[in-house]
């Protein structure tokens, strides 16, 4: 941290002072201690000499854990009071799950190997990880300005002869994934409210929609800081229909829908128009609230968890995987979630998730299943 931006001596006393009083522990100096139980809004960021602007790689030099290190043992074992009466609830969907994947991605295919005939089998997968359920590791995004992953990391240590595994995947799996859900069944509120949108088209779900879907569960989806029910180092899902649509829609509309281009225009050469889905808005105040809340990790049912293509200047990726640190889940299945926490009118619930242990892998199926 620069000497401009390590708070003063006496900012420092005052910030313990006030800690003293209402027994909170404030993140001041790089590295922060995950455990705390303050830590600066996005607007409050330290500046880090050479990082992009609004970055917070503010877990130490060497750290490719991102915002997973607010998933400590304190907060684990108080998420796991969420468990009452046992129940599971998968949030994978099948491999084979879309037949026909976005972005121009792999079909998965799935070989069985006979080893002795009538008695062993064995199975061959080839797939891509991000054609169905998935993380997006941080080598999936940069920040597009600068060309610049989580924490300083860069193509060559992605690919190319200098490649290593910074920002790997793997350190995910070695430090796990385990704590408390938080479900917005958005999907679910606009049905009750009458709101009408295709979620295979461009649709930006703002901060005030979700806050006003939050309100309809009993849910205040502020931060605790700002008097709210989130709580530090969550695991925020939101339901935004697309496997509702996906189950409803004919197999060969959805392949074609799925088949659009990739660019802003779509594929100009081949006369296909863009590919649309979706998500959460590209907007300040939404940026604010996923900063300021602190999640552990984000997700949603949609291809691209954010409103696609973006209409702004950025991507919400750019600052979730990139600059923040914080894991990105696409194409969950929350469809049984949905309906078992409407059953219970219960929005929380315990997640775990076990992405794959690969060295230097960009990205992971999330194995993932939540408990009540």
């Amino acid at each position: 941290m620069s000497e401009a931006s390590k708070p003063s001596a006496a900012g420092q006393r005052l910030t313990q002072i006030k800690d003293f009083l209402t027994f909170n522990k404030t993140a001041m100096t790089i590295p922060f201690d995950p455990d705390s139980t303050k830590f600066p809004s996005r607007k409050e960021l330290p500046v880090i000499p050479g990082a992009p602007k609004d970055c917070a790689w503010v877990w130490g030099e060497n750290d490719y854990l991102g915002r997973l290190n607010l998933l400590t043992p304190t907060r684990v074992a108080a998420a796991s009071k969420e468990i009452r009466t046992g129940e599971m609830v998968s949030l994978n969907l099948p491999l084979n799950v879309p037949d026909v994947p976005a972005f121009g991605r792999e079909t998965f295919e799935h070989e069985i190997k006979t080893l002795v005939e009538e008695i062993v089998y064995d199975d061959k997968y080839k797939l891509n990880t991000q054609s169905g359920t998935q993380w997006d590791g941080f080598r999936h995004f940069a920040h597009i300005p600068t060309k610049t992953f989580y924490n300083n990391t860069h193509a060559q240590d992605i690919v190319g002869p200098k490649a290593n595994d910074k920002c790997g995947i793997h350190h995910w799996s070695d430090h796990c994934i385990a704590g408390r859900g938080v479900l917005l069944d958005y999907r679910g509120y606009a049905h009750k409210k009458g709101i009408q949108y295709d979620p295979y088209d461009y649709y930006p779900i703002s901060f005030e929609e979700l806050y006003q879907c939050g309100l309809d569960q009993g849910i205040d989806i502020r931060p605790q800081s700002q008097g709210g029910d989130i709580k530090i180092g969550d695991i925020l899902m939101i339901r935004s229909g697309f496997v509702e649509a996906y189950n409803m829609k004919p197999g060969d509309e959805r392949a074609a829908l799925a088949r659009r281009g990739h660019g802003p225009e779509g594929d100009n050469a081949g006369g296909m128009e863009a590919q649309r889905w979706a998500g959460v808005a590209q907007e300040e105040r939404l940026l604010d609230w996923l900063h300021d809340s602190w999640f552990a990790a984000v997700a949603g049912d949609a291809p691209a968890f954010e409103a696609w293509p973006t209409h702004e200047s950025y991507h919400c990726h750019e600052y979730l995987l990139a600059l923040w640190g914080c894991p990105i889940g696409e194409m969950w299945d929350l469809e049984k979630l949905a309906r078992t926490c409407r059953e219970k009118n219960r929005w929380t619930f315990f997640v775990t998730s076990a992405p794959s242990n690969v060295p230097g892998g960009v990205s992971s199926h999330i194995n993932a299943t939540a408990v009540f």
